[in-house]
């Protein structure tokens, strides 16, 4: 079983028209994970709708502690980019799990998002880590004590 906790981010901003603005929605993961025929055992909670610029340390400590209460030892966190390495690092004290991140730079509601290939690798990649935390976007695992966004190239990068 493969605990996944959503915090909300880029990933889950649904346009809301009538506002001309992008604002957390409920989570895209489980139609996303229905409609790209994904069987591995999971389990999408969600644990709060907020852009990661906006989480705080108690957030973090939320976070944290839903980790440690799952069951499960293989966890996938969604998580907005600009923050997403903060809060890798306040998790990288668990060490009795694999603890992978990921985000997208564009909604998953859009066509050209990279939502659905980083959630799909970071599945992957939940499921075949060693223990510890990573970050897993566009492709590349990285280790969040070394990492960094480039926010200029909208990508993370080792520092």
């Amino acid at each position: 079983m493969i605990d996944i906790f959503t915090t909300g981010g880029t990933i889950d901003k649904v346009y809301f028209d009538a506002l001309s603005e992008y604002k957390i929605g409920a989570t895209a993961l489980p139609n996303m994970l229905a409609e790209n025929n994904v069987h591995v055992p999971h389990r999408v909670t969600q644990l709060m709708r907020k852009d990661s610029l906006e989480l705080t340390d108690s957030d973090r400590a939320e976070i944290f502690e839903a980790i440690m209460a799952s069951e499960a030892d293989k966890i996938l966190v969604t998580h907005g980019t600009d923050t997403m390495v903060q809060t890798a690092q306040k998790l990288s004290a668990i060490t009795s799990k694999t603890i992978v991140l990921t985000g997208a730079m564009q909604p998953a509601t859009l066509r050209n998002s990279d939502a659905e290939f980083n959630v799909g690798f970071a599945l992957a990649a939940t499921q075949i880590l060693a223990h510890g935390v990573y970050i897993a976007m566009n492709g590349e695992v990285f280790d969040p004590a070394v990492t960094q966004k480039d926010r200029a190239a909208h990508r993370f990068i080792r520092q």
